[in-house]
């Protein structure tokens, strides 16, 4: 089961076709849309401000998500936020991408169809254009992204859609095999873009 706490009276919401990994903990005013994706360790702690995952949204493993009070912390519909990120009452516009590790403060407004490079630190206030590549500590808009760039970003976020039916239909908690079974099998993708190899790869 999923950790979600109620905290004065205020308990999460999380949508039926969300996948939310049991490990994830959700507090309070948390609220999980469609087809989003939740991972590992993730902590969505609502004990102040609202938290917002729109439609088709992915938050991955041990990213965390808070704000202050009266203040929302979105992630808009198709955002992607890579391992280990941190988002303190920010907005993440449609079909952006915060890479691994990056944090992004509080107010600042990140725009539509946007990458933040892994690692990097989004000071609190900063307003970015959409399409931008948003690189450093502190960091700054290096650069307009590409038609290429934006379709590999959307590309890697249709895994993750695809990666929310899969756990819901087949993940299931086992005990670990104490060998490697002969002819073992490889994870089935339906799509199998090799995201990995991407020069800009940042999630």
């Amino acid at each position: 089961m999923v950790k979600v706490y109620e905290i004065n009276g205020v308990t999460p919401v999380v949508h039926p076709s969300a996948y939310v990994h049991p490990s994830a903990v959700l507090i309070g005013d948390v609220i999980i849309g469609p087809r989003c994706y939740v991972g590992p360790l993730a902590s969505i702690r609502g004990d102040f401000g609202r938290l917002i995952l729109e439609e088709g949204a992915n938050l991955q493993d041990t990213c965390v998500m808070h704000g202050f009070p009266g203040c929302d912390t979105v992630v808009e519909v198709d955002g992607h936020v890579g391992h280990g990120a941190v988002l303190h009452g920010c907005r993440i516009g449609r079909n952006s991408l915060v890479g691994m590790n990056a944090v992004v403060m509080d107010n600042a407004v990140i725009g539509e169809e946007c990458v933040v490079a892994a690692m990097s630190f989004v000071k609190a206030g900063m307003i970015v254009a959409p399409r931008s590549m948003v690189v450093g500590t502190p960091a700054r808009v290096l650069r307009a992204l590409s038609d290429e760039e934006i379709k590999w970003k959307s590309a890697g976020t249709g895994q993750y859609h695809e990666l929310a039916v899969r756990s819901m239909l087949s993940m299931r908690e086992v005990e670990a095999l104490t060998e490697v079974e002969a002819g073992r099998k490889r994870i089935d993708w339906e799509s199998s873009l090799p995201l990995h190899l991407h020069k800009n790869a940042s999630a």
